[in-house]
């Protein structure tokens, strides 16, 4: 890979990933109603799940797309429902309680890595990588793009998590609090938009 590629390779990572998702919106609301602290088995779960899931995409995954295009359709619509599911359990997620302990939990690194592949931005992320800049399908190739991905992502996360800790300050009435996870969870369904109707 030339440095020209592979300087292009990287600049899609820290677009693709620092851009508005699932993950960034979820480690935001993650970060308002638990801090950077308990988030962060969440971020290191995105980053790690995220990468393993594009190497594994890479040395095989994609061909059972280009064999049963169905099967794209297919997971597109259960993690779309997913997602939604997902995006009411943030909206309605608890207040913390008033003795200062939150109720609920963060994911944890292993729900974070797992939800990876159920994530549409995350699948059209790692699709779209393997194709531009690993398209002879080595493993060398695909190890260097999925690499890239973890070197990147959780230093965009942690953007986004900080973020959602630092508006925690102004989240202290259960009122505005609400409004944030509702408004995270609108946000949620709308980065959908793309994928549902691509």
């Amino acid at each position: 890979m030339t440095p020209n590629i592979l300087f292009a390779l990287l600049t899609f990572c820290f677009v693709s990933t620092i851009t508005p998702g699932p993950n960034n919106l979820m480690v935001m609301a993650s970060g308002a109603n638990f801090g950077y602290r308990r988030t962060l088995p969440h971020m290191l779960g995105i980053a790690g799940g995220f990468s393993v899931m594009t190497l594994l995409v890479g040395i095989g995954l994609i061909q059972i797309f280009d064999l049963v295009p169905l099967s794209h359709r297919i997971l597109t619509v259960l993690s779309v429902t997913y997602l939604l599911w997902l995006a009411w359990k943030i909206a309605n997620a608890a207040p913390p309680a008033s003795g200062g302990e939150e109720e609920g939990k963060p994911l944890s690194f292993v729900q974070a890595a797992l939800f990876q592949w159920v994530n549409p931005k995350a699948w059209t992320m790692s699709l779209t990588a393997i194709t531009v800049y690993a398209s002879d399908r080595s493993f060398a190739a695909i190890a260097l793009v999925a690499l890239m991905f973890a070197l990147v992502c959780l230093p965009c996360v942690s953007v986004w998590t900080v973020l959602g800790q630092q508006m925690r300050r102004v989240l202290t009435n259960p009122r505005r609090l609400r409004a944030f996870n509702w408004t995270m969870a609108g946000l949620l369904v709308a980065s959908l938009v793309p994928v549902a109707f691509n």
